[in-house]
């Protein structure tokens, strides 16, 4: 198992968002106007570290802002999240409290969590707010069509709000979970892994590392289900090594890749592979026209480094053996030409 540090070359920029997918957002109604702006949020006056149930630093802090100061914020932010979450409606404002403004330390992409309770039933949720990177809006728009999930996020100039994704963090759950597991429930989230592994590798989402994904257990009938789902997207179509789109590579996932092999069969593992890549063709299909759309934009973009497109490139090459992936010149084209490849597979496998 490589180290994130063999494996991940560099620290990733954030890349501004083009006017075309600026369009494309406006269009899918991903754009809309919203009261409050990331820098805002940076005015705190102070903050506290936020610790976890076993006194451990979540590297998390929690702020706090003049008085002045937060009566603005906070009201904004509720209309942020009627937005997100409503029709923008201002009439569920006064039943709307923000318990929290949590900012993180550690990562790239330096986020805000806000915690929005509603007054009459104690109910709450998060959302984050983030600065626009077109890598991580590639990322999120790409998980939406081709991943089981529904992603709902917001882009407004130099701001992202992406709705909070619900489940037990993997590093978490390796650790604490995963031991008490039965033997059927580590079978099952074998299957997960590889599946996740391979969705992965498909779209060319990197840094699948534990803390990056979730685990989402769902009671059915006499048994749980537990389904594993991607929350950070910022490592989109950047890095050049083609190991840093599968997930089994980082040395945080090495317990799921022994529970792979402890739990199935190659054949086993082999027909996994095979579901995931036939789901993703028939999404890329039934999307087809909003796939169309996004990828010109990725195009017509810039998203990493020319010597990181000359390598995937040629490692995707010496993996597929198609020579379309020789004749790409940028990180959208050779998406572009991983798509097309995965679909024309899929209608091939019909035909046969």
């Amino acid at each position: 198992m490589s180290s994130e540090e063999k494996l991940m070359s560099q620290k990733k920029p954030a890349f501004p968002v083009t006017n075309q997918l600026n369009n494309y957002l406006i269009e899918h109604s991903r754009n809309i106007k919203i009261p409050i702006f990331y820098d805002d949020l940076l005015r705190f006056q102070g903050s506290i570290v936020v610790y976890d149930k076993n006194d451990e630093d979540t590297l998390w802090v929690r702020t706090y802002y003049s008085e002045f100061e937060r009566q603005e914020i906070d009201l904004s932010l509720k209309k942020v999240y009627t937005i997100l979450h409503s029709n923008g409606n201002d009439d569920t404002i006064p039943y709307l409290n923000v318990d929290a403004i949590d900012y993180c330390t550690f990562g790239n992409s330096k986020p805000f969590r806000v915690k929005i309770r509603n007054v009459l039933n104690d109910n709450y949720t998060y959302f984050y707010v983030k600065k626009t990177d077109a890598s991580r809006i590639y990322g999120l728009e790409l998980e939406h069509i081709l991943s089981p999930y529904n992603l709902n996020f917001l882009v407004y100039k130099d701001t992202l709000i992406e709705e909070h994704i619900a489940g037990i963090p993997g590093d978490d759950f390796i650790k604490d979970f995963l031991p008490k597991c039965t033997e059927s429930e580590k079978a099952q989230i074998a299957k997960e892994f590889v599946k996740f592994n391979e969705r992965c590798m498909i779209r060319l989402l990197g840094d699948m590392r534990s803390y990056n994904y979730v685990i989402v257990p769902t009671h059915d009938f006499d048994h749980v289900v537990y389904k594993i789902r991607a929350i950070d997207f910022d490592q989109q179509c950047f890095e050049g090594k083609f190991k840093v789109y599968y997930p089994q590579f980082f040395k945080e996932n090495f317990p799921m890749v022994t529970l792979v092999g402890q739990k199935l069969q190659e054949a086993s593992i082999n027909q996994y592979k095979i579901e995931e890549r036939s789901i993703v063709a028939k999404r890329i299909l039934s999307s087809e026209t909003r796939i169309q759309e996004l990828v010109s934009c990725m195009k017509n973009d810039i998203v990493s480094t020319e010597k990181n497109v000359k390598i995937l490139k040629q490692q995707i090459f010496d993996f597929t053996k198609d020579v379309l992936f020789k004749k790409n010149s940028s990180m959208g084209e050779i998406l572009e030409t991983a798509l097309q490849f995965v679909k024309r597979n899929y209608e091939n496998m019909r035909v046969s």
